[in-house]
């Protein structure tokens, strides 16, 4: 695997010589491929008046740079927010189950994300604010260049 050198976040120190992979970058105030507030602080995402949350809400965020390529491509679009760094749109609960989201995507439980002041920018047209998974997943993996992968359930015949 490739290593490169990866700035520290402010206060951090490293011993000369060592490498932090690429692939294990974080933005600032998120770690783990889960969004956890650090210096930030958290907001939780609010879902307008109106809109039905009954599958619960977590949200997916991804770098600024990949908000609109992905906000026009969506065949049906949820709830959208950004701040200057990020954009989140929101999906059901638990839409992280059995899939890996790949960098520099980050999948934030509770749609409770770092607080940077995020605004919504869409709204949908119906009365659910959720962006449908899947197809929010495959987009994602595309312009990432990563390959979609999730586990499969067994096959088994009966014969």
């Amino acid at each position: 695997m490739a290593t490169r050198m990866i700035p520290l976040l402010p206060g951090a120190r490293r011993a000369h010589g060592d490498r932090v992979p690429e692939q294990s970058r974080r933005p600032p105030g998120l770690t783990g491929g889960r969004a956890r507030p650090r210096d930030l602080g958290a907001t939780r995402l609010t879902v307008p008046v109106g809109l039905h949350t009954g599958l619960g809400c977590d949200a997916v965020g991804v770098p600024a740079r990949f908000g609109f390529k992905i906000l026009s491509r969506l065949p049906a679009k949820g709830c959208v927010y950004a701040d200057s760094d990020w954009w989140w749109w929101l999906v059901p609960a638990g839409s992280d189950l059995d899939l890996t989201w790949p960098l520099p995507a980050c999948y934030a439980p509770g749609a409770e994300i770092p607080d940077r002041r995020p605004r919504l920018i869409h709204h949908p047209d119906g009365t659910s604010p959720y962006t449908p998974p899947i197809p929010l997943y495959l987009l994602v993996c595309q312009l990432t260049g990563i390959a979609p992968s999730w586990a499969a359930p067994p096959v088994r015949s009966t014969l």
